[in-house]
């Protein structure tokens, strides 16, 4: 399994920076996993701060791992014990081919105390403050009305995919999570969507690219039809998820 080949070496590779665990979550850890259409999530615990020596070790170890298939789905951020208690804080991070920075949210907070795949090291429990009460649903809230609800307002990215399946799985997600408190798969939001009154043929447009093999096919015509449905659909229920949340 071309997965289990690219972990092995990804934790050969990081001996290089020495990290104190590394953990996978989302899709990887929960299940659902779907190989070579699915994101490989990843965090390592470094023992100390991110010198410019760790740094340039970090993007020498990735480079080498270029060559691998499914490396461009491989997505690694670099925590350290001072920083790791800060939701808000950026960290290290590879995805995309390159190195950034971005925060880990309370969502990959939760499903690393909650079910995180311990590849290397100690688990999350002792190394990974815990969330204050509240902070998940607070999240997934201000996520939905300030980042998915402004998308909307972008009609060119309802066009692409990745926007359309982020887009309602994420709300899906969120919704469960306002309402009882769970996080759930990927495969679990596809089935909530129905009953939170998704467009039907969107959301079997949406678990086709998923999971059918081969995947179906994308028209143009189809793509206009579809961003036209997932805007008309998730603007109001955002709002309604919001409004009555507050």
């Amino acid at each position: 399994m071309e997965t289990e080949t690219l972990l092995a070496r990804l934790v050969r590779e990081l001996a290089a920076v020495d990290p104190v665990a590394v953990w996978a979550h989302g899709s990887l850890a929960g299940g659902d996993y779907q190989e070579g259409r699915s994101d490989l999530d990843l965090i390592a615990m470094l023992p100390g701060p991110v010198t410019p020596g760790v740094l340039w070790r970090t993007a020498v170890l990735h480079a080498r791992l270029r060559r691998e298939a499914l490396a461009p789905k491989l997505h690694c951020t670099y925590l350290t014990p001072d920083t790791a208690a800060d939701p808000a804080r950026r960290h290290l991070t590879w995805a995309h081919q390159q190195l950034f920075g971005r925060p880990v949210t309370p969502v990959t907070r939760a499903e690393l105390h909650a079910f995180g795949r311990v590849l290397h090291g100690a688990p999350p429990a002792g190394l990974l403050p815990p969330l204050p009460d509240g902070s998940l649903r607070e999240f997934v809230l201000r996520d939905q009305r300030d980042y998915w609800r402004r998308a909307l307002d972008r009609p060119r990215l309802w066009t692409e995919d990745v926007w359309v399946d982020l887009g309602l799985v994420t709300f899906a997600r969120a919704s469960a999570t306002v309402r009882d408190g769970r996080l759930i798969s990927k495969r679990e939001a596809l089935d909530l969507l129905p009953a939170l009154g998704a467009p039907g043929e969107v959301v079997d447009d949406v678990r086709g690219r998923r999971y059918d093999d081969p995947p179906p096919p994308v028209t143009r015509e189809w793509r206009a039809r579809r961003a036209g449905l997932v805007r008309g659909y998730l603007g109001p229920a955002i709002d309604a998820l919001v409004a009555s949340n507050g």
